[in-house]
């Protein structure tokens, strides 16, 4: 089933409804749309400068609904040198909700206090920053998560949108009708609150963005960021499946654990 190209996710609940003041829309084309159900063709080119500098002060919302800046996540006061930036899908996605459990388990803050470089990761989600509280107790995300319900960062940043399921990762340990069972009672709980028609696009697939310090001689063992430090991105992969993140083991090999080499 794995290798059967059009089988796609279950839906959320339903969508989240769409932000008034988004910059730019979603263009759907009606011979291919751009959350059609087929495999995307979209690449892990890294954004070019000119759009970095673009979305820098796009906004993202912490579990309390606190505004920052898309820059001070990864070049802020207090930042580390190097940040790992995770785009996730709506919050009762339960394939990212595995993604972020696995990947708690195999990096630790703790093994990244172990690099020369510090090194440190951020999640950004798509949903009601009301969910990140039961997104972080879910899933044991021992690092911070932050949400842009507009989905500007993902538009800008080429995330694109689909519902195809794709083939199966590594990082996937439940079957699929487990994660859809429990992504549906995660749903249904938050009734209460009134989230859960909130956790975001259904269709909106994420990736994986690396910022590093220019100057590379700077980056100091332990050293923490220093207030506007350019950064560049020097790597990135995008999904083109709902359970298409980039492999744990991979993402060990870039960020130089267990003694992997970063890829050029």
């Amino acid at each position: 089933m794995d290798n059967v190209k059009h089988v796609t996710d279950a839906p959320a609940p339903a969508l989240a409804p769409a932000h008034a003041n988004d910059p730019t829309p979603t263009n759907i084309s009606k011979t291919r749309p751009e959350d059609f159900d087929g495999n995307l063709s979209t690449d892990d080119e890294i954004p070019s400068k000119e759009t970095i500098a673009k979305v820098d002060d796009y906004r993202v919302l912490d579990k309390h609904g606190k505004s920052t800046p898309f820059k001070d996540l990864y070049r802020g006061s207090g930042q580390k040198k190097r940040v790992l930036v995770i785009f996730i899908r709506h919050f009762y996605c339960g394939n990212c909700q595995e993604y972020l459990r696995s990947l708690a388990a195999s990096i630790t803050p703790e093994s990244l206090s172990s690099l020369p470089v510090s090194t440190s990761i951020v999640a950004i989600g798509c949903g009601d920053p009301a969910l990140i509280d039961m997104y972080v107790e879910t899933t044991k995300w021992p690092f911070d998560i932050y949400t842009d319900p507009t989905a500007s960062l993902f538009r800008e940043l080429g995330m694109t949108k689909t519902l195809a399921l794709g083939k199966k990762p590594g990082y996937i340990k439940k079957g699929f009708f487990v994660n859809v069972l429990h992504s549906v009672g995660q749903a249904l709980r938050s009734i209460p609150e009134g989230l859960a028609l909130k956790s975001g696009d259904q269709r909106q697939v994420g990736g994986e963005f690396l910022f590093e310090p220019l100057d590379k001689a700077a980056t100091a063992a332990t050293a923490a960021e220093v207030e506007g430090e350019e950064k560049k991105l020097t790597w990135c992969h995008r999904m083109r499946t709902t359970r298409d993140h980039a492999e744990i083991s991979e993402l060990m090999e870039v960020l130089g654990l267990e003694g992997g080499e970063k890829p050029n």
